[in-house]
């Protein structure tokens, strides 16, 4: 399962579709890759070569402009030292939001049947769809930018709705976080609409004849500070658990607490606060599009999560319009079973990332030192795998002192089975180490993998400092580096 040859290590580099990884032996790249993938990326990294070789032919003025500007014009930034630097659009950004353009302004890919068109394994039907409305996904290994995809997708859809007269696409998002983490850090690029500034997503005013700075105007509300006072012009940032389509949304299993789901009450979810009540808002605009961070959440058509979608849908179905579009971003695009999401467009995946210096590198001691391994006969997982905690910290500061010539922060993460080990790892992590002591961030989280925000009292001052803490893990304070690991 090796890269291809010729493939390159720059994460700007067109990548040609004849040398894009995937997972098997390159002797059967002819015979057997279209059947490895997901099943629309193969045909659809063709059509998308073609169409972006052709200089955008087949897009609208709006799209085109878009595209030219963000992956063609050079890009200088000021540095916070003062100078400035070229700013470039990773490929696998760009690929991802050049596949959407052609889908929608060039295959009016409206629906199921439409991507079905583009299916190389001969094995997609309609019943792999739960949706009836324009759904992409978008497949990109973790930390290679998909908040920047969705900063460009939604840049697109409004100007597109402003300027061409046939758009059917919205001036109004609904940007939704699995979870409050997730949240923070994607309010930490949309406050103030700063991301829209501070990367080039927003064209000068001028360019190919428009006023793009000046007619971007945009409202950002976020969980329960939701007040519709324009019809246009909203992003609506909430997380799922806060998120509601009205009284008719039934009970799941997957909810925090499944006696609803037994007992038949309308379910509170995972936190007891108020809610987003996106019937309220849906009945205040006319046009939606809705942007999923972390989609894999959304597995089953059975979750509140795309019901909630759904009657959104269905309301503007109602009002003579419909969603516009389901845009999802995710590295795991999967259900619970394995099978990966028809629905999924473009794809970067983790090993192409790890290739081109996009993500972090695993790093594996060597052999001399993996030999030396005990696994010792205790109850205690400290005692029992303390040879392999020891070995990951020796190696954590190599990587640590690595990182710190170049000004970042490396940092050991540990991963246990359950919440019991967590903490007895995070006490013999702070009392071996001096440089660890109260420098190490727990965290529990559901089987699911959930971080739980049903909190109150004590629990929610809890959860207020996770919060800050995983949003300030990767900072390295001016004055003093301080380390870090994450449980």
């Amino acid at each position: 399962m090796a890269l291809h040859p010729d493939f390159p290590s720059s994460p700007y580099a067109i990548l040609n579709p004849d040398i894009r990884w995937f997972p098997a032996d390159e002797a059967l790249r002819e015979s057997g890759m279209d059947k490895l993938m997901p099943p629309l990326v193969a045909v659809l990294r063709k059509k998308v070569k073609e169409f972006r070789d052709s200089g955008y032919a087949g897009a609208s003025a709006t799209s085109k402009s878009l595209l030219n500007w963000w992956f063609k014009e050079p890009h200088l930034l000021p540095r916070f030292d003062g100078a400035t630097e070229e700013f470039r659009y990773f490929f696998a950004q760009r690929e991802a939001l050049e596949t959407i353009v052609y889908l929608y302004d060039v295959v009016h890919a409206k629906d199921k049947f439409d991507l079905m068109r583009f299916d190389s394994s001969g094995m997609v039907s309609a019943q792999l769809f739960d949706e009836t409305w324009r759904r992409y996904v978008i497949k990109m290994a973790t930390g290679s930018g998909k908040t920047k995809v969705m900063s460009l997708a939604l840049a697109w859809s409004f100007f597109h709705k402003t300027y061409e007269a046939d758009s059917t696409l919205a001036r109004n998002f609904l940007v939704i976080a699995p979870n409050i983490i997730v949240l923070d850090r994607i309010y930490k690029d949309f406050q103030g609409l700063r991301i829209f500034f501070q990367d080039p997503v927003i064209p000068d005013n001028g360019f190919d004849g428009r006023n793009w700075r000046d007619d971007f105007q945009l409202t950002l509300h976020v969980q329960d500070q939701v007040r519709v006072t324009h019809s246009t012009g909203n992003i609506f940032l909430t997380n799922i658990h806060r998120v509601y389509a009205g009284e008719d949304i039934p009970p799941s299993p997957d909810d925090d607490n499944t006696m609803d789901y037994f007992l038949g009450k309308r379910p509170s979810g995972a936190t007891t606060d108020s809610k987003v009540d996106l019937g309220m808002i849906v009945r205040d605009i006319d046009e939606l599009m809705v942007l999923n961070d972390e989609a894999h959440h959304i597995h089953d058509a059975g979750l509140a999560w795309f019901q909630s979608i759904q009657d959104i849908h269905n309301r503007l179905l109602q009002k003579g319009g419909a969603l516009s579009l389901q845009l999802d971003v995710t590295a795991t695009p999967k259900h619970n079973n394995g099978a990966i999401f028809v629905q999924t467009v473009a794809d970067y995946p983790l090993v192409e990332a790890i290739w081109q210096n996009v993500v972090k590198h695993p790093v594996l001691p060597d052999a001399a030192s993996r030999t030396k391994l005990v696994e010792r006969q205790s109850a205690k997982y400290t005692e029992k795998y303390a040879d392999y905690i020891d070995l990951g910290v020796i190696e954590w500061r190599k990587a640590y002192a690595e990182h710190q010539k170049l000004g970042k922060k490396a940092i050991l993460f540990v991963m246990t089975d359950d919440t019991r080990n967590c903490d007895d790892v995070a006490e013999y992590l702070e009392g071996h180490y001096p440089e660890l002591k109260d420098a190490v961030l727990v965290i529990h989280t559901k089987n699911n993998g959930e971080i739980s925000e049903a909190a109150s009292g004590k629990a929610k001052e809890e959860l207020e400092a996770l919060r800050k803490q995983s949003n300030q893990i990767d900072d390295v304070p001016p004055a003093r580096t301080r380390r870090s690991c994450r449980c």
